[in-house]
């Protein structure tokens, strides 16, 4: 897969993936398991770059917790304009980057 150029300060968008038997309001992608007991869908989660090396990305959320993603995978991107116009709240701040806990 492609890498993507992630820098520090970049907003991304993380589509994922969850099961349950009662997807809330913002699940895309909605699909009943086989017998129906339950579901399968996609949350997209608004998060910021805080640093990037060797293919990996160290992203931070609203509530301070930070992930490590592979830069190749395929459910986080870059935000585009209209997530970032439109879901401006649901991203960190900018000050948030700060350092690598």
């Amino acid at each position: 897969m492609n890498r993507q150029n992630f820098k520090p300060g970049d907003r991304v968008v993380f589509r994922k993936p969850k099961r349950s038997t009662c997807p809330g309001p913002r699940a895309t992608n909605v699909s009943p398991s086989r017998h129906g007991e339950d579901y399968t869908y996609f949350v997209e989660k608004y998060w910021i770059v805080v640093a990037s090396a060797d293919g990996k990305v160290i992203v931070r959320t609203r509530s301070g917790k930070q992930h490590v993603l592979d830069s190749s995978n395929g459910f986080v991107r870059h935000a585009r304009l209209w997530d970032i116009l439109i879901h401006r709240h649901r991203f960190p701040s900018k000050t948030d980057v700060g350092t690598v806990n």
